[in-house]
């Protein structure tokens, strides 16, 4: 699950969709150990992602640090409410927004392709910075479905072309995965054994993707 999780996250986001609900089916495991375990193994997979596309496509570097900033930022206030909610009421929740993101990625998928002129630098700062912020508060929260997210927002708002918006995508989410991370590292509710073996896989499957992705 988590191969694949890296995989499908290196192309076009939504590896959480996979991953977590994989982590939600271990016997005994909370909810909020999901989530916190779910971010040890998507930050290396997103982190990995990142630098395998910074490699090949360029990307403004201030619209970058800006967005990831903001990002890392939002996913920390989200990862702290997270710890504050009864695993009663976490699990519903979880599962509302994995069918909610799963319904938009198949319906939607003209989201994901750029169709109009790319805005200037300024007015994509505009769009991108907000947008940033508030998916980084969803996925420190719940998390599955931030890449396609962000995808959606520099692609569809932002206007960016795709294999950048890409790129950036995969530097935002590895922010956002870093957020929640060092929230939920510091409430000893992660299970690092299980993380760290997952954030192998991650991995692997984001080294793939993003070639994939590359090449065609």
């Amino acid at each position: 699950a988590a191969f694949l999780a890296g995989l499908v996250d290196a192309l076009v986001g939504g590896g959480g969709l996979i991953q977590l609900p994989a982590l939600m089916l271990v016997p005994g495991i909370a909810p909020i150990t999901a989530l916190a375990t779910n971010k040890l193994a998507g930050f290396a997979g997103t982190g990995s992602a990142a630098l395998a596309y910074g490699r090949r496509i360029g990307v403004d570097r201030r619209l970058a640090a800006s967005t990831a900033l903001l990002a890392l930022l939002g996913a920390l206030a989200g990862a702290s409410l997270a710890t504050r909610i009864p695993s009663s009421t976490f699990t519903p929740i979880v599962i509302a927004a994995l069918v909610l993101v799963l319904v938009l990625t198949l319906t939607r998928p003209r989201l994901f392709t750029s169709l109009r002129r790319a805005l200037p630098t300024r007015r994509l700062m505009r769009r991108a910075l907000p947008a940033s912020s508030l998916i980084g508060l969803y996925d420190g929260l719940i998390g599955p479905g931030t890449g396609s997210f962000l995808l959606m927002a520099f692609v569809g708002a932002g206007r960016m072309p795709v294999l950048e918006a890409t790129a950036l995508s995969k530097l935002v989410n590895a922010a956002t995965n870093l957020g929640a991370l060092l929230l939920f590292s510091g409430h000893g509710v992660l299970d690092w054994r299980l993380g760290l073996l997952m954030a192998g896989a991650n991995v692997a499957g984001a080294q793939t993707g993003a070639r994939w992705a590359m090449r065609v």
